[in-house]
């Protein structure tokens, strides 16, 4: 070891702690500390030897944020993002791998970043796409004239690249989480009067601090425009998007996400759940809307409702088709548990299986990862 350098910590000693902290970063709802984070902003720009923006903007979401960046960049408005984020993000990168050595930054990032970053850069996408088509929708090339068409894909490619100009705050905790852990994440002087020096570490850490405290923001030479952070945020057991009774993802403004176990529907959808038939879901022509009724109305429910009929019965159980139109049928085992329940009767449960199961043995052998043939259980429970 070299003389006066501080020595990473092991892998095995990363605090379980930073990874939590920063997972509830990236999913921190609620109005921000203004003030702390308009600190941090001017810190980040000193620390690069930048001087001060002369403004900081805010904004309810990450749409209207977006927005006013797009017309930023049409006035001719020269972002700073380079120099703010990406020079210090890959210095301080390049002492993370060093500090961990090569053969401890794999297990540290997989604890860390490599753990938050599939929720949180799933949430991230969804947000960017959904800005993304609010700013500019896809021209329709079928019905709208070519001018038109021509017109509506300058504007997205422009608003592309003003998301690109975007840092995205909370949503980059996973990098964080491993700066952390691996001690370069560094302790810039961001109160009142603090920064200025220029580490990577510095900068770094005034960036964490405003991640701590908003969502995304743009920076330019002489403004930086800021998002708030969302006012709710629902997640199912996956981390994905899920909430039957209201937007998924609410800002302030009204920018909106609403989503059924990770798949985006929209918001009059959701409305209608409470009242849905077998009817309107046999006649609902979009296939992954289809299968969001099905889920909520419940598979069984709708064999009985849709006057769906058995197409095989063996001892295991009972093999249920249901064939939707332009799309792959819904094959179901019916099992009942052996056991008993505490009053005396028997539960009865529905397997999904893939559609080419052919009969109720080879559904309930698919459950247990093994072939037809091969199923003989000792004892079933």
């Amino acid at each position: 070891m070299v003389t006066g350098q501080t020595a990473p910590p092991p892998v095995a000693a990363v605090p379980a702690e930073v990874t939590a902290r920063w997972r509830a970063t990236a999913a921190a709802t609620g109005p921000a500390d203004r003030a702390g984070v308009e600190r941090a902003v001017r810190a980040a720009y000193r620390a690069v030897g930048l001087a001060e923006p002369a403004g900081i903007r805010w904004f309810g979401s990450p749409l209207a944020a977006a927005e006013a960046a797009l017309e930023l960049r049409a006035a001719g408005a020269a972002t700073v993002r380079e120099t703010v984020r990406t020079l210090p993000w890959d210095e301080v990168r390049r002492q993370a791998v060093e500090r961990s050595g090569a053969l401890g930054w794999a297990p540290l990032w997989a604890l860390t970043g490599g753990e938050l970053g599939p929720v949180t850069n799933g949430l991230a996408d969804r947000i960017r796409g959904a800005v993304l088509d609010r700013l500019a929708p896809e021209p329709d090339t079928e019905e709208d004239p070519d001018d038109v068409v021509e017109a509506a894909r300058e504007r997205r490619t422009a608003a592309r690249l003003a998301l690109l100009d975007a840092v995205r705050g909370q949503h980059d905790a996973p990098w964080f989480a491993a700066f952390e852990a691996a001690g370069v994440l560094g302790a810039a002087p961001v109160g009142p009067g603090g920064g200025g020096g220029g580490g990577g570490g510095e900068a770094i850490a005034a960036l964490a601090e405003v991640a701590r405290g908003a969502g995304w923001w743009w920076p330019y030479e002489d403004v930086v425009l800021v998002s708030e952070r969302p006012l709710a945020l629902h997640r199912d057991e996956a981390g994905r998007l899920d909430h039957a009774d209201g937007p998924a993802l609410a800002y302030s403004d009204g920018f909106a996400l609403h989503a059924w176990r990770g798949m985006p529907v929209p918001a009059e959808f959701l409305a209608g759940l409470g009242t849905v038939t077998a009817e309107r879901i046999r006649t609902e022509e979009n296939a992954e809307l289809r299968r969001v009724l099905l889920e909520h109305y419940g598979y069984e429910r709708y064999l009985s409702d849709s006057g769906a009929v058995p197409v095989h019965q063996d001892e295991t159980g009972v093999l249920w088709r249901i064939q939707l139109p332009d799309d792959e049928p819904v094959v179901m085992v019916e099992v009942v548990n052996s056991t008993a329940e505490p009053d005396g009767t028997f539960r009865t449960y529905w397997l999904r299986v893939p559609p080419s199961t052919r009969t109720a043995r080879a559904g309930v052998a698919w459950t247990f990862g093994t072939t037809e043939a091969e199923y003989h259980p000792q004892r079933e429970t």
